[in-house]
């Protein structure tokens, strides 16, 4: 049974991590913030929920909210067999959320580590301080929590207490773009 926004709530304040809420509209694509130009601070996110070619091994990939990742190269990159994106049913049987509403927070719904979560280098190691200042766990990043109509600002230190207590490993690697992808300073 998925957890409730709730049982989020509860577990921040358990591990003392403190985040802005922002409510909002429906937003279920990056793009649809963009249309009711909505603007909050941090980093805006792409969440995508990837599976393999035999539907054994199932992937978050957390990137930058306007990229075009290069599935085939992502995969041969990975040594994993043809990527591609799994189906609404299985996002509801293993992070227990539907389309739009899928974040790093929905993690909490995959007690038995089904699903990996892959984090895009660009985003998560900001090398040069392009998102927020030089201080990285003070980064903010955008999470929906299991809802589509809030947003959660998570600091970055947070969203590391979160991965550690759930005994995760997030993998940070480069993910290939297509021509047209664009990260903004």
């Amino acid at each position: 049974m998925a957890a409730s926004i709730e049982a989020l709530a509860a577990l921040l304040s358990q591990l003392n991590i403190d985040c802005e809420k922002v409510v909002h509209p429906p937003l279920a694509t990056a793009r649809a913030a963009d249309e009711i130009a909505l603007h909050r601070p941090g980093v805006r996110l792409k969440n995508l929920f990837l599976r393999d070619n035999y539907g054994r091994r199932h992937f978050l990939l957390i990137t930058a909210h306007d990229a075009l990742v290069d599935l085939k190269a992502l995969s041969k990159a990975q040594q994993v067999s043809r990527l591609g994106f799994a189906s609404d049913e299985r996002l509801l049987r293993y992070l227990g959320v539907r389309p739009g509403c899928v974040s790093m927070l929905a993690l909490m719904n995959d007690p038995e580590q089904e699903v990996e979560l892959w984090l895009d280098a660009a985003i998560w190691d900001d090398p040069q301080g392009h998102f927020q200042g030089n201080n990285q766990d003070e980064t903010l990043y955008h999470c929906h929590p299991f809802d589509n109509e809030q947003t959660w600002l998570m600091p970055k230190a947070g969203l590391n207490s979160l991965f550690k207590h759930w005994q995760r490993q997030p993998l940070v690697l480069p993910v290939a773009k297509r021509c047209g992808s664009t990260i903004k300073p």
